[in-house]
């Protein structure tokens, strides 16, 4: 075969392949065309990113999700139903600032008629072989397309903040009060500063006027500006019905009144999209004495954790998806330091039940939280990680709660090694739930519960009472 031949049927292989490609990208409106399917996790395996080749209408999207979402909330209760009893048990007598009462548990249901007490027995091999721990990672409502999901009781406030293809997924009473009462530790003569009210773009100024100083002041103006994200902008492949100037997310709508009303949605830093995990909104809340920021990233300053949300987490940690749907990129000299500026004078809420260093002030405490007090400096081990006088030690520690249970996928979400978790404080730590990065754990009994068997401690029934009854005073 002599060149000129070669080149002429190279020259035709590779004009035929770009016309395939061509169709691909942009079919003949008469083409008979297969829908589009929801990419499974075995799809976004084989690379970082996901592009789809086919864009459709937004109309046909929203179609299409708002008619798949029974089936996506049904798949996600029947889940949640098999490992909760969700339904409302709460103490009256003990409540978060504003007067919700918290929730009670254990709420995780035992299998096959196993007791707390032959769990508490039984190895990590021994749980793993029978299939038996109750606590496994929680998967988003609908997993392989993830993002941003808020609350209904939120969503009723803010209706901006709803999507046509999902809800939320737990009962009210397993949540942080809505709104929650904020604490600044340069003022702690006010006590709730926010006055119970949600605090917006229409009344900062009101609330903080003489309160704040203009650096501050204007680190909340940002703090409360919405910017576009991921499922929440005027892109086509949007989650939300509007698409005008009022679309997109606040710092303030996640972290609530710099607190949290429980939201979620998947941390940015892993793919494939079946091994990114469910991460639970935490609280502001004493920001100023934690070293360590993002549940798993180790992020070293206010600053890199507040640029970091806009520029990386709003959109799942690709640049390129960021550009596309309207980027926030923040001033770091100027604005980014405003806004840390003001996220450092968040307070916890008072323990008056505790001294200038943190310990129980036992003149003031029952018999139960003592002995609570005694555990966990001692049998329990929580103070290992859990430091006074905010209850943190600012590290990251691996719980290496594989040892449980065999890897698998459920529900789109591989149950497989999460690694490393910081020390998150424990101050205030009764008005925060859901817990665990996850928000796994709906109560602070089914906390103690995962901890006695994460470290096999082996704790009685009556210590398990009297260790909550300390982590509510804290």
């Amino acid at each position: 075969m002599n060149t000129a031949t070669r080149i002429k049927q190279l020259t035709i292989l590779a004009l035929t392949t770009a016309c395939a490609a061509l169709l691909i990208v942009n079919p003949r409106a008469d083409a008979q065309q297969p829908p589009p399917q929801q990419p499974t996790p075995e799809d976004r395996s084989l690379s970082s990113y996901y592009f789809p080749l086919v864009v459709e209408p937004f109309d046909v999207v929203r179609a299409r999700d708002k008619e798949a979402k029974p089936r996506v909330m049904a798949d996600h209760q029947k889940l949640l139903d098999e490992r909760y009893d969700l339904r409302r048990h709460v103490d009256e007598r003990v409540s978060m600032t504003r007067g919700k009462p918290i929730p009670v548990g254990p709420t995780a249901k035992l299998k096959n008629g196993v007791t707390w007490e032959q769990l508490g027995r039984m190895s990590p091999d021994e749980i793993r072989e029978k299939g038996a721990f109750p606590y496994l990672p929680l998967p988003h409502v609908n997993h392989p397309v993830g993002g941003m999901v808020f609350t209904q009781i939120q969503i009723k406030a803010v209706p901006r903040l709803e999507r046509f293809d999902l809800d939320f997924d737990l009962p009210d009473w397993f949540l942080p009060e809505f709104p929650p009462a904020m604490f600044l530790t340069t003022r702690k003569d006010l006590g709730d500063v926010s006055r119970g009210q949600l605090i917006t773009l229409t009344n900062f100024f009101e609330l903080f006027n003489g309160i704040l100083n203009p650096k501050q002041l204007e680190g909340l103006r940002l703090l409360l500006t919405q910017f576009p994200q991921q499922q929440f902008n005027v892109t086509d492949d949007r989650k939300t019905e509007r698409a005008d100037g009022m679309q997109g997310i606040a710092c303030f709508d996640c972290h609530i009144n710099g607190h949290t009303s429980g939201a979620f949605h998947l941390v940015g830093d892993i793919r494939p999209e079946a091994n990114r995990r469910r991460i639970e909104t935490t609280t502001l809340r004493g920001v100023n004495i934690q070293r360590l920021f993002g549940s798993q990233r180790a992020l070293k300053t206010v600053e890199d954790f507040t640029e970091f949300e806009q520029r990386a987490a709003y959109f799942d940690g690709d640049p390129v998806i960021a550009t596309k749907k309207g980027v926030n990129v923040l001033e770091r000299g100027s604005q980014v330091h405003f806004m840390a500026e003001m996220q450092e004078i968040l307070d916890f809420p008072p323990a008056p039940k505790l001294n200038i260093l943190g310990r129980l002030d036992r003149s003031k405490a029952t018999e139960s939280e003592a002995r609570g007090e005694d555990l966990f400096f001692g049998k329990a081990n929580c103070v290992a990680c859990h430091v006074p006088p905010f209850y943190t030690d600012n590290l990251m520690h691996d719980l290496a709660v594989e040892r449980f249970f065999k890897p698998h996928v459920e529900n789109g979400m591989m149950m497989t090694a999460q690694g490393p978790l910081k020390t998150f404080p424990l101050r205030g730590i009764k008005e925060s739930p859901p817990y665990l990065h996850d928000g796994r754990l709906l109560t602070l009994e089914d906390t103690v519960e995962f901890f006695n068997l994460i470290q096999q401690i082996g704790l009685t029934q009556q210590e398990k009472t009297n260790l909550v009854a300390f982590l509510r005073v804290l």
